[in-house]
């Protein structure tokens, strides 16, 4: 189907919200104080934001191969599966979805934001923040987390396993599966933010919104959710690019 780059536009900006509402609607439902999900754990929290992509997938998969994460449209563009053009329209709309998905949590969730004290568990709610603060090493998590993302997206999306290159192009189901095991398996150091919109829209919401007690949202470590996810995402692009041109 055919549709104009404004309505594509539409279609990542619904995608990432859904992907933030439900993925960020987690981190609050078993951080924040008197939730009836309270504690329930990594396993749980892995799990649903591998659900949130799918039903983000969902969403946008028929219109614009469901990207829903600015190191997937660089990473595309570079193999020359994805116009440079459209880029900066789908990085502005992934990123506003994500904002605006971070919003909605907070208006869900606000009577827990208020009954709970640590400013830490409720920026976490929004924003990536890693279990033990080495920005190298963090930032080599992001790039290792999005490389192993985009490369499996790339080789699974691959002509010769169907006509169209994104998250929706190979299901919804296979990419929220992947998500799970890139969380289960590498989240532990970040909280694999592996989606630069992921990190920043929320954290740009956290900012801005008068949560109480809300603390600051560490600017200072924003670049490494943003930078290590491009990265990782154009070093899979070079391997599947390298890989491709050696067997053409």
């Amino acid at each position: 189907m055919e549709i104009s780059l404004l309505m594509q536009c539409v279609f990542e900006f619904i995608g990432t919200f859904i992907l933030i509402l439900l993925g960020c609607g987690v981190v609050a439902c078993v951080s924040l104080k008197k939730s009836k999900g309270e504690g329930a754990g990594w396993i749980v929290v892995t799990l649903a934001w591998g659900l949130a992509v799918t039903a983000g997938v969902w969403i946008a998969g028929p219109f614009t191969g469901a990207h829903l994460n600015p190191a997937v449209s660089v990473s595309l563009a570079a193999v020359g599966k994805f116009p440079w053009t459209s880029v900066v329209p789908y990085i502005c709309a992934q990123v506003l979805g994500a904002a605006f998905g971070a919003f909605i949590v907070w208006i869900f969730y606000k009577d827990h934001f208020d009954a709970t004290d640590n400013a830490t568990a409720k920026l976490g709610v929004f924003a990536t923040i890693p279990a033990i603060e080495n920005k190298g090493r963090n930032l080599f998590s992001e790039i290792i987390g999005t490389f192993l993302l985009v490369l499996v997206i790339l080789f699974l999306g691959d002509k010769s396993n169907c006509a169209e290159v994104g998250l929706g192009s190979i299901g919804a189901i296979p990419v929220g599966l992947l998500v799970v095991v890139i969380g289960l398996a590498l989240g532990g150091t970040t909280g694999y933010a592996i989606n630069p919109a992921r990190d920043l829209g929320p954290r740009i919401a956290h900012w801005l919104m008068p949560i109480k007690g809300k603390g600051t949202s560490h600017w200072d470590y924003s670049w490494v959710p943003v930078a290590g996810p491009i990265i990782g995402g154009l070093l899979a692009a070079l391997l599947y690019w390298a890989v491709i041109s050696a067997i053409a």
